[in-house]
């Protein structure tokens, strides 16, 4: 292992920046980013890898402007790019302008880490800052990598040095190392592990890794989905006598428990040591879901232990019917969810590690973000048709069900209007049928324009959009600290059994004690997971058994680009005589484009040599002109 891998994230303490310097370097960014772009400029050009904007010479500028801080200046950089897309959306007069500005901190962030020596790119993605806000207090403790997850930014994370980073977070190569005060630091896993033997290996924190993590919450998930298609069966099977919980019964609800439990736990770790942020609407999903199947059980015991026969019929068949509710949840909504982390209700994840399908989901959850503009349309119409359809329910002095007005709204809308319930008024039938061409007519067509919109947006820039949502899913699994993960449903040995030792005063235990009884109860449940895991990597160790891995490789996947590899020598003995590198790499690669700089650049220096050579030309002739005078003089 080289020393650059060797080294620790972050050697000492002390080499953080204080919050106050930060800021300071942050508002510096700012006043030059606005001298940089004093106008409006085209977000795309700016990006452009040739772009005459951010050139290499910029670059470099921005690198000095830092000073002894170049390891906080792409953080520094995305946090000026956050306080520029604030200003955009707040001052729709200058959206243009700081849209821009925004674009190009983003993008010098990613050619700053470009350009970073290999040894320190860990250090510039991983390492925690903080900042001053607004109202003067201290932010949150984050990365220049947890910066751009929260910020959505799609240029920084697509970059192949921040796609390394977090498929090494990924692999578990890369680990959280808890500090005090639930600061966190992240090291390398050898720098911790004995050695790479099998039985070093067989430790219970590999449970945090997340590709483990999402390995083991697939195979909660199918267990899940088996016992809920059983758990739905009940009714068929004991439609008759006894009517309290079987087998199956209990293990959903446990297990629906220990979701609530989970889920819980991860809103309060997020709100405390992260940000609001780090949630997005699937956590509200993964909400309605825990209440679904919180209403059912609620409901079920009622009826267990009401002592009327019939009411307990009653509050069964509804237990049971709001359970249903839960199916298109536990079997679509685990198939778009963002992060597995985030239990087993939706079956996408199990597969969303595939470009394709990541994609479709953040295509599905962009189109659900769009549908707000329809749905407010939609409420804003219902309430006024609702009501003048009532009005004229009413002018006869008599009305129908509170219900009425709404069902036939809303059948309407979907596409089976009941135009015979107001078929002997004939401003009612009209205003229902004005309800029905708006409906129909314009906010269908409206909803449609903007799903094309959104999944226009994301396919165009599919690559960067699945990038950033697996930097997304994988830091969601490790970001909230946690010492010891016991993935659901196995977090309720940890709720009931091991965490009142934390909290039991007197009789609490010390914190190596505690930790102690964790590795025992974590090697004990997860041993089988945990020995495969062992082998997994002392097989596939990246320094043993290179056979196995050349043998699974593809045979079309190429070698890495090599000096030996650009002057190849002849060695075969049929081919004894004959030369490949006849012309050397350096003379061919002469006649190619320079393709590092924009047209226009090009042109620009080509125009100053021929400025120099033309300077030169005529302080010659005004050498020569002067000696002829002094010769004739």
């Amino acid at each position: 292992m080289s020393d650059s891998e060797q080294r620790p994230l972050l050697s000492l303490d002390q080499a953080k920046p204080t919050p106050v310097t930060l800021t300071k370097l942050v508002k510096r960014l700012r006043a030059l980013t606005l001298t940089l772009l004093p106008v409006e400029v085209d977000p795309e050009s700016i990006d452009d890898p040739t772009s005459r904007v951010v050139t290499p010479r910029v670059i470099n500028a921005y690198r000095e402007a830092a000073g002894d801080f170049v390891d906080a200046l792409p953080y520094c950089l995305l946090r000026a790019r956050a306080e520029f897309m604030w200003d955009a959306n707040h001052n729709p007069a200058d959206y243009g302008e700081n849209l821009g500005r925004a674009t190009a901190c983003e993008v010098l962030a990613r050619r700053i880490a470009h350009t970073a020596p290999p040894e320190t790119l860990n250090a510039i993605m991983s390492t925690r800052f903080q900042h001053i806000q607004a109202d003067g207090d201290k932010s949150d403790m984050s990365s220049a990598l947890e910066m751009a997850i929260d910020s959505h930014c799609t240029i920084f994370l697509s970059s192949s040095e921040a796609q390394d980073v977090v498929n090494a977070l990924w692999r578990g190569e890369i680990i959280q190392k808890n500090n005090k005060n639930h600061d966190i630091d992240y090291v390398h896993y050898a720098e911790v592990r004995q050695d790479s033997s099998f039985f070093s290996r067989l430790d219970p924190s590999r449970m945090s890794v997340p590709r483990y993590q999402n390995m083991f919450r697939i195979v909660v998930w199918l267990l899940f989905l088996l016992v809920y298609s059983q758990a739905v069966r009940q009714p068929l099977e004991r439609s008759q006598g006894r009517l309290d919980f079987d087998e199956w019964e209990g293990v959903l609800y446990a297990m629906a428990l220990a979701f609530l439990l989970e889920d819980i736990n991860r809103l309060y770790k997020l709100l405390k040591f992260v940000t609001y942020k780090a949630y997005n609407f699937w956590m509200i999903v993964a909400f309605v879901t825990d209440g679904i199947l919180t209403a059912a059980f609620v409901l079920r015991m009622a009826g267990i232990v009401t002592a009327s026969e019939d009411q307990s019929a009653i509050l069964r068949l509804k237990s049971f019917q709001i359970l249903s509710f839960a199916a298109p949840l536990i079997c679509r909504v685990w198939f778009i969810y963002a992060a597995p982390a985030d239990r087993c209700a939706e079956i996408v994840t199990v597969f969303d590690g595939y470009k394709y399908v990541g994609t479709m989901q953040i295509c599905v959850a962009r189109m659900l973000q769009e549908s707000g503009i329809f749905f407010a349309l939609l409420s804003v119409l219902s309430i006024g048709f609702g009501q003048g359809l009532y009005a004229l329910d009413a002018s006869d002095g008599k009305t129908d069900a509170a219900g009425t007005v709404f069902n036939v709204l809303v059948q309407a809308l979907l596409q089976s209007p009941d135009y015979g319930k107001f078929a002997g008024s004939t401003a009612g039938l009209s205003l229902y049928y004005l309800w029905g061409v708006i409906t129909c007519l314009i906010l269908l067509n409206i909803l449609i324009s903007l799903f094309s919109s959104a999944y226009s947006d994301v396919v165009d820039d599919a690559e960067a959009q699945y990038l950033a949502f697996f930097a997304s899913k994988t830091i969601s699994m490790i970001r909230a600290p946690d010492s010891y993960v016991y993935p659901a449903p196995f977090n309720l040995i940890e709720v009931f059994l091991i965490s009142p030792f934390e909290f039991m005063g007197r009789c609490s235990l010390n914190q190596r004690s505690y930790a102690r009884l964790n590795r025992v109860a974590m090697m004990f449940v997860f041993f089988i997971p945990l020995s495969m895991i062992a082998f997994y990597e002392s097989v596939f160790d990246s320094n043993k058994h290179v056979w196995m891995k050349r043998w699974l490789r593809g045979d079309d996947e190429g070698d890495e680009d090599k000096p030996e590899h650009r002057d190849p020598e002849v060695d075969d003995r049929e081919c004894e005589g004959r030369v490949i590198s006849r012309v050397k790499f350096d003379q061919i690669i002469k006649a190619f484009p320079n393709t590092n700089e924009s047209s226009e650049a090009l042109m620009l220096k080509e125009i100053l040599e021929l400025k120099k050579q033309l300077v030169l030309v005529l302080e010659k002739l005004d050498g020569g002109g002067k000696a002829v005078k002094l010769e004739g003089q």
